[in-house]
């Protein structure tokens, strides 16, 4: 029997990764979305990857309707043992030209999207005292930049949601498992369908990894979820650790170059998903965005951090080897 897997966000970018990725393994993956397009897509891609695809029509800022997909999954697929949270929108813009509606419509589906349904999953993983929630998150949910305040803000929110739920869980002495996955810039559709009122096409901030990078992180975090969070990517990491120590020089750095690191030089033309799915146009936008030939299909970065065993013997090895012939031609 394979694992019953949730994905959120599941018919495009990282969350259709995600969904192939769990489904090479066998798993019993149910997607959830709101573009048909995209989730029959997502859905083909599943049962040619070996998996068991369920297509769930959903917008995640309900909360009724997240409970109800996941009653559905549970009656067709069985007991649920991994949710992913991926699913978001945004706006693109300096905040006084994002509408208070817009700014309120992305954060209900970027930030409660994900409250909804990780109560949805924990409702019935924790009476079986099993299960594991990802969430996913992003450098940016530690350092804010120019132009994503939607997305930055709601990103914060769930690292703060993260933290606490993570303590209750402790507290409870629960093998319900909650980890985070903290992701780099990412080659996905959102970059054509998020609405935007940049003057040119937005961007993902070099450099750039490809989806399915992403989804072999989550698919290891949900299997060694001990760990609070992980970080994907070397930049990931890079501007963690920067912004602990030097938030105030990141501020004055982002603001010089934020705005045009976020921008192509092609004109702007987005089909903005706020409201609706982009992929009700008939259009699957797949896995992957626009930028293939500048993207990262690996991250060194993320090898290390799940070969940290490996890489701290090898290092004490070295230093013993050096102590060693230090000492006899001493």
């Amino acid at each position: 029997m394979g694992q019953v897997v949730v994905v959120t966000g599941a018919s495009a970018g990282v969350g259709r990764a995600t969904a192939v990725a769990f489904a090479r393994r066998g798993a019993k993956v149910a997607l959830l979305a709101r573009g048909e397009t995209g989730l029959q897509a997502a859905a083909r891609d599943v049962t040619e990857a070996g998996g068991t695809p369920l297509p769930i029509p959903v917008d995640v800022s309900d909360a009724a309707r997240v409970e109800a997909a996941a009653d559905q999954v549970e009656k067709e697929l069985g007991p649920i043992d991994v949710w992913v949270n991926v699913a978001f929108t945004s706006v693109f813009a300096p905040f006084l030209d994002i509408e208070p509606s817009e700014f309120k419509r992305a954060t209900e589906v970027t930030y409660l999207g994900y409250v909804y349904g990780t109560r949805a999953a924990l409702t019935r993983m924790k009476p079986r005292d099993h299960g594991t929630i990802v969430q996913i998150g992003s450098a940016l949910a530690y350092r804010g930049i120019p132009l994503q305040s939607v997305y930055c803000g709601a990103k914060h929110a769930i690292q703060g949601f993260h933290d606490s739920l993570r303590c209750e869980l402790l507290h409870d002495k629960s093998r319900v498992r909650v980890t985070m996955v903290q992701l780099p810039a990412v080659n996905t559709p959102q970059f054509s369908w998020v609405l935007s009122r940049l003057p040119k096409h937005p961007q993902p901030v070099p450099p750039i990894f490809q989806p399915e990078v992403a989804a072999d992180a989550i698919v290891y975090a949900a299997d060694h979820p001990r760990r609070r969070e992980y970080w994907v990517g070397a930049p990931t990491a890079a501007t963690l650790i920067a912004n602990k120590f030097a938030p105030g020089l990141l501020d004055h750095y982002l603001g010089r170059t934020g705005y045009k690191s976020q921008q192509t030089n092609m004109p702007n033309e987005q089909a903005a998903n706020l409201w609706g799915p982009a992929d009700d146009r008939s259009r699957d936008y797949g896995a992957h965005g626009a930028f293939d030939e500048r993207s990262s299909a690996r991250s060194y970065q993320m090898w290390a951090s799940r070969h940290r065993g490996l890489i701290g013997a090898a290092a004490a090895g070295v230093t013993a080897v050096t102590l060693y012939f230090a000492r006899g031609r001493r």
